[in-house]
């Protein structure tokens, strides 16, 4: 899928909300549990319920591979029903890779060309030979961790260096490590294939993200359960492509955890999306 695919989605069903798929059988409707494969039926019955309101589905592969084969199997089941009954979706796969050289090429075939995601999720701490076997598969999309929305994400990533290789000083006026990053891998290889994570409880950095990066979407988490303010990530994020994916999971998908969940999650995406139609009414 082509990101301008993507960009005409988002104005067709004015909405630039992905629902993030974290299956966990300790919070699914007890009635699945008596299904084969309880974590398949789980997912479709949110994607069948939330399909005309968002643009992308996240499977988050943790909640998958906690379960061994069975779980890798719902999660094959997963990506092909989206694929066959809705092809107009953007897919994601949350797997936060990042090896170097042949390693990355076996996750970008693992990803790319046996599930058939249209992107991947990756860790940028290895550099350009971690994450360039990904960019090179065509209208396929790698979604580099750029600045994330949980407490950690000031250990290292709002550290300032000096822009050096093989330096990293604290220095006065030098530049944040995430900023680094950004700038630095706009010099990789089929960079245009590059997308960015940018959590929500950052807002007020999504001004100089976009200095940097004025161009590229952005996949932002930390929508609804980790307290993020959609209005603000807009104001501050938004570009003239709309530039954003806006995740939200668990506030969506376990609005319920009785037999009626999927009509919940339903009713807590219709809310989401009909925040972001009224915001792109002002825009677009």
């Amino acid at each position: 899928m082509t990101t301008q695919q993507l960009h005409e989605q988002i104005l067709q069903k004015k909405s630039f909300l992905c629902v993030g798929l974290d299956p966990d059988l300790n919070k699914i409707s007890e009635h699945l549990l008596e299904t084969e494969d309880p974590i398949f039926e789980f997912n479709k019955a949110i994607i069948d319920a939330t399909h005309d309101l968002t643009v992308g589905y996240k499977p988050n592969t943790a909640f998958f591979e906690a379960y061994g084969i069975k779980g890798w199997i719902s999660l094959q089941k997963t990506i092909n029903y989206i694929n066959e009954k809705f092809p107009e979706i953007f897919t994601i796969a949350d797997a936060k890779r990042g090896d170097i050289g042949n390693t990355s090429s076996m996750y970008a075939k693992a990803f790319f060309e046996d599930l058939n995601f249209d992107s991947v999720t990756v860790a940028p701490y290895m550099g350009k030979d971690s994450v360039e076997p990904f960019l090179a598969f065509e209208n396929k999309h790698t979604i580099m961790l750029a600045l994330t929305s949980n407490e950690g994400a000031f250990d290292f990533q709002t550290l300032t260096t000096n822009g050096k290789r093989g330096e990293a000083k604290q220095l006065s006026g030098a530049k944040e490590l995430y900023k680094q990053v950004l700038e630095t891998s706009k010099t990789w290889k089929n960079s245009h294939n590059l997308m960015y994570v940018v959590g929500a409880t950052k807002a007020e950095y999504f001004t100089e993200i976009r200095k940097i990066v004025p161009d590229s979407f952005l996949l932002v988490p930390g929508i609804g359960a980790q307290g993020g303010s959609l209005s603000e990530v807009c104001k501050y994020g938004m570009n003239d492509k709309v530039g954003l994916l806006v995740n939200s999971a668990r506030a969506i998908i376990y609005a319920s955890n009785g037999p009626d969940f999927a009509d919940k999650a339903r009713e807590e995406a219709l809310k989401v999306q009909q925040e972001m139609k009224e915001i792109l009414s002002l825009k677009f």
